[in-house]
């Protein structure tokens, strides 16, 4: 008999990083690691349970800017590029640790690998993932929601409500434009609450929203069944909150399942472990060494010494894992179930590219816990957020507190001595395109293509994932290149529109660089 549900809910989100400008990024092999370490293999983990019928129930979160480039012609072509280097690279290293068996089947795995989601992306996908996450959200097996339209950090755009209001309503254009339909729940961008979202949520449709344990717990009324129970906010928005034991447990390297010593070691890749003149045509251009996504070595402990992996010791390790998990919330659904007028629910939250990227046995563990789940016990059973509020549509009434999941759970990340700097210039710009918005609400031509821009240029610069990296202290140069860019493109063209002298060379030149969003309509920053 079910006691109680888990919602799972994978947040994927890439920041803009198409640089067409340039023939080989960087920044771009984000998104290439990404497709092919977590999206493409948890697509096959979706195909796989189907194929055996396991019933599983999940929810999915794509940013519009992941949208927007997985979508990109020129990014699939530079995949499929990517793809090929790297299967010459394992072809060379078959060659090379011929000598070394345990390298060398490793060596064979990762040529088979590439090989087969080159295969799967070109000829059975046809560059086309998005479509795949449709048709599995068709189906009902997956829920897909939306987020902000460049992940801004919300609370700290407050300062300029339209801005809050363009981030929310553009990620919803986003989303419909890709799925056709609505979107009931949103993630909002690093779990950051605020009071000032909620009128811009309700005026869109929006159903729910996931937050950080604490916005939950410091509600007021505090609610009476914690996080294992949505709340209702007096505005009439549906909040979710994220279970602690479970998140650790997945996310954590320490106190986690991912740090285990028989799982493959993220940080030894051949780009960094192998003779310069060997690897040079398969690292940065400019000779800096990055990961190629070959990896020979297990965690091991905190030594140097690192042994081989094994993936069939990892594969062992991700089912007793999958086993553990499920044994841990059926005690606690149990448990909370004793207490509890509705039905518990375990709110799992986590980042997308956690699942195969950083923990590469991610998706295997998922498989498994998903089948475990199926086969092996009726205490438990996975459901959508959604599917929980139509089943059970009488919530307590609540009003959350501001709050967010990145470090000590406020805005401290994203607001320190690394990076305040920008948000002088991110609120007057924001400030200048309310007021161009608001002073040309009918323009046409060159005028109105350089005041849609303006409003990418403004859009990106509010990335939190520039303040991100600034405070994390890797790539920091990139993240403050990438927001001077903008704000000073978003700079020239508010004073080419204010003089009425555009620019039209540069403007179609910084339209093919910063191409995101090509629906925009600058009056979404209109005042109300």
């Amino acid at each position: 008999m079910t006691k109680g549900y888990i919602a799972f809910i994978l947040h994927s989100h890439l920041p803009y990083v198409r640089h067409p400008e340039f023939e080989d990024s960087l920044e771009e092999r984000w998104l290439f690691e990404a497709i092919s370490e977590s999206y493409l293999p948890l697509l096959d983990t979706f195909e796989s349970l189907n194929t055996e019928g396991v019933e599983y129930k999940l929810t999915l979160s794509i940013t519009p800017t992941l949208l927007t480039m997985l979508a990109d012609p020129l990014l699939q072509q530079r995949y499929i590029r990517h793809l090929n280097k790297i299967i010459e690279l394992t072809e060379k290293e078959m060659d090379r640790t011929k000598g070394h068996p345990e390298f060398n089947g490793l060596a064979q795995m990762y040529n088979k690998k590439y090989k087969n989601d080159l295969h799967i992306f070109r000829d059975i996908y046809k560059c086309n993932i998005i479509s795949k996450f449709k048709e599995l959200m068709n189906s009902g097996k997956i829920e897909i929601i939306t987020s902000a339209a460049t992940h801004g950090f919300l609370p700290l755009l407050g300062i300029n409500p339209e801005s809050i209001r363009a981030q929310i309503a553009v990620g919803i254009q986003v989303y419909e434009k890709f799925f056709g339909v609505k979107p009931r729940g949103i993630w909002l961008p690093e779990c950051g609450y605020c009071p000032q979202v909620e009128p811009v949520l309700k005026e869109n449709d929006i159903e729910y929203f996931i937050m950080e344990s604490h916005g939950i717990l410091y509600a007021d009324p505090r609610p009476v069944f914690g996080t294992y129970a949505p709340i209702v906010t007096p505005s009439g928005l549906v909040a979710f909150g994220r279970d602690i034991e479970s998140s650790k447990q997945v996310w954590s390297s320490v106190e986690g399942y991912p740090g285990d010593f028989d799982y493959r070691d993220f940080y030894r890749d051949i780009g960094y472990d192998l003779d310069y003149d060997y690897i040079k045509d398969y690292i940065s251009p400019d000779g800096r060494r990055v990961n190629t996504g070959i990896k020979y070595y297990r965690i091991t402990g905190k030594t140097d010494d690192k042994k081989p992996y094994n993936p069939a010791w990892a594969k062992n390790k991700a089912d007793m894992h999958a086993g553990n998990f499920m044994f841990k919330r059926e005690k606690q659904i149990e448990y909370l179930s004793e207490y509890m007028e509705q039905p518990p629910i375990v709110v799992c939250p986590y980042d997308t590219e956690l699942f195969g990227h950083w923990w590469y046995e991610g998706p295997i563990w998922l498989k498994m816990l998903f089948k475990k789940i199926h086969y092996e016990q009726d205490t438990i059973k996975l459901i959508t957020p959604s599917e929980y509020i139509n089943q059970n549509p009488v919530m307590q009434v609540s009003s959350p507190t501001s709050s967010s999941w990145g470090h000590k759970g406020y805005n401290e990340v994203w607001l320190n001595e690394t990076n305040d700097w920008i948000y002088r210039h991110l609120h007057k710009a924001a400030e200048r395109m309310i007021q161009l918005a608001n002073e040309n609400p009918f323009a046409t031509g060159i005028k109105r293509d350089a005041l849609n821009q303006a409003a990418r240029e403004l859009l990106l610069a509010q990335s939190s994932d520039w303040a991100f990296i600034m405070r994390a202290g890797t790539m920091v140069k990139y993240a403050e290149k990438r927001t001077k860019d903008h704000i000073g493109r978003f700079t020239k063209l508010y004073n080419d529109i204010k003089e009425n002298n555009i620019d039209e060379q540069w403007l179609r030149d910084i339209e093919y660089k910063d191409n995101i969003f090509p629906d925009i309509d600058y009056n979404i920053y209109a005042s109300i």
